[in-house]
């Protein structure tokens, strides 16, 4: 039943029907579904499917725009329930590097971070490090989380975490996303206070252990 709610879903995205992937979200929030678990086995297993397809060639960039254009157009269906939750007074920026364009993955990071009681900000694709680094100076969040998803941006990613480590030395942040997939994770063994994040129970074992008690 479920594998074929989601075989509906994930043909209702391949072909651009909105409305239908519009009633089976909200029918699966009608069931209360677990948040993380929409998130994972809707979004991102449809997301990640859809890429393989135009990495196969058997679809073009535009129906994988169109399929990322929908799937962010549901987002606001979650929100009610996101922003239920009680406030634990931490704050976190989540951002894409210069030059990362694929947002999603940020945005559902974003959202469970605010389904602990974090405020999150999320500043999304393409942002400019100058930009990052200047509203990070402003708003002095508790943390700061990075998203990669292609392995050409790594240069990217780690000027960001070096120049806000020199504004910032204690400041915590967090990397995550497809670039990581393979490989990528030894790069960062040489940061302090950079963690890799591969997954929302690693991301919530993290910001529950000691150092974000309240």
């Amino acid at each position: 039943m479920e594998s074929d709610l989601y075989d509906s879903y994930f043909q209702s995205l391949v072909a651009g029907d909105r409305r239908a992937c519009r009633q089976i979200i909200l029918g699966l929030l009608e069931t209360d579904i677990d948040i993380k678990t929409l998130y994972l086995s809707y979004f991102q297993k449809s997301l990640y499917a859809i890429g393989d397809l135009w990495a196969a060639n058997k679809i073009t960039v535009a129906v994988e725009h169109m399929a990322t254009a929908i799937t962010e157009s549901l987002f606001p269906l979650v929100y009610p329930r996101i922003f239920m939750a009680d406030h634990c007074g931490k704050k976190a920026v989540i951002s894409c590097t210069a030059n990362e364009y694929h947002q999603i993955g940020g945005k559902m990071v974003a959202d469970i971070l605010e389904l602990n009681g974090w405020d999150t900000i999320f500043l999304g694709a393409n942002t400019p490090l100058q930009s990052l680094l200047d509203f990070i100076d402003t708003n002095q969040p508790d943390m700061v989380g990075l998203s990669l998803s292609l392995q050409d941006n790594m240069p990217n990613l780690l000027t960001a975490i070096g120049k806000i480590r020199d504004r910032h030395p204690e400041l915590s942040i967090i990397v995550g996303g497809q670039a990581f997939s393979f490989s990528g994770s030894e790069i960062l063994k040489a940061t302090e206070h950079v963690h890799l994040i591969r997954s929302f129970s690693e991301l919530e074992g993290y910001i529950q252990a000691d150092a974000y008690a309240t």
